[in-house]
């Protein structure tokens, strides 16, 4: 049964007279639905109203409010419309988008990724063999000890492959004996070849991932004590590793100086050929007209550019 505390209160319904057309009790009920809907959407548009005008902040204004795009208010904001000179205009979806590569023929990823892990692989195995770890004794006395500290913790990674018994700490402590240097470094400070820097029994050197790329070949890293005996010995002395050095680079300072004497000498050459081509073309040639015969019966002819004259004989 219908409730009637729930339903709102609303005037009484008019009585009908008795002359209007009678409806059925269908129509009678839809019309007082379509009422109430109605009541409702205007209660709903004043209290919006009201809400929006009486309602303030905190610094007694109005709140902003988003006025939507499609409402006739000055203040709305409106999509501003294309420029018609920019031509066609196409929308496209970039998630539907598939790389199509632009037409160039590439080579297939899979054959080059493999090859990229082959290398890898490859140059790890070859840093994997001088990570291996021996093993250690029980007694103390049988298990080596740094050469500067006697401490038994020794790098194990510098006793297998430059066969030297150190610790980290004295490492760190004593770089001017126990720092690595690079190939290059090698090459450049000592003035040592890739054939000596590549013998083992040489010069052993410890191998670490390029850090440019990891398909690039390994870094060699030599020990520095090891380095400067061998190139003592090389050169014979400090002092005369130093004066093959100074030899060296005032040498490729002369070529240096050489080559930008030369390029110097081109330039001043082609510099003087030019202002005596230049000159050569500004000198004025005389474009003389049609023989003129004077009253002395004498012939001349004049420039049409400067005026000079001069005499012609007619035989």
């Amino acid at each position: 049964m219908f409730n009637k505390a729930a339903r709102p209160i609303t005037p009484p319904p008019r009585e009908l007279p008795e002359t209007t057309l009678q409806l059925t009790p269908d129509q009678v009920k839809q019309f007082e639905i379509n009422r109430l809907q109605a009541k409702a959407r205007q209660r709903e548009k004043e209290q919006k109203a009201s809400t929006s005008s009486t309602t303030l902040n905190a610094h007694n204004k109005r709140p902003l409010g988003i006025t939507p795009a499609s409402s006739n208010s000055p203040t709305a904001s409106k999509p501003l419309k294309r420029d018609s000179r920019l031509g066609a205009y196409f929308e496209y979806d970039l998630s539907k988008m598939v790389n199509s590569k632009g037409g160039f023929l590439l080579e297939d990823g899979n054959e080059i990724d493999e090859e990229v892990r082959r290398k890898e692989k490859e140059r790890e195995r070859q840093r994997a063999r001088q990570n291996l770890d021996p093993p250690m004794h029980l007694d103390r006395a049988m298990n080596p000890k740094c050469s500067e500290c006697q401490s038994l913790d020794i790098d194990q990674t510098f006793k297998k492959v430059f066969g030297c018994l150190v610790c980290k700490k004295c490492q760190n402590e004593k770089p001017e004996k126990y720092s690595l240097l690079t190939k290059t470094e090698c090459k450049e400070d000592y003035l040592l070849t890739d054939p000596e820097l590549r013998d083992e029994e040489l010069l052993p050197h410890l191998l670490k991932a390029n850090p440019h790329a990891s398909t690039y070949a390994n870094m060699m890293l030599y020990l520095r004590y090891q380095v400067e005996d061998f190139a003592w010995k090389k050169w014979g002395s400090a002092e005369a590793l130093d004066a093959e050095y100074e030899r060296r680079t005032a040498e490729k300072k002369k070529k240096k100086n050489k080559k930008f004497e030369q390029g110097l000498k081109e330039l001043r050459k082609r510099t003087k050929e030019g202002l005596w081509q230049r000159r050569k073309d500004e000198e004025h040639k005389h474009l003389f007209g049609e023989l003129q015969r004077g009253l002395d019966g004498q012939s001349q002819q004049v420039c049409h550019s400067c005026g000079f004259t001069i005499d012609v004989e007619v035989m």
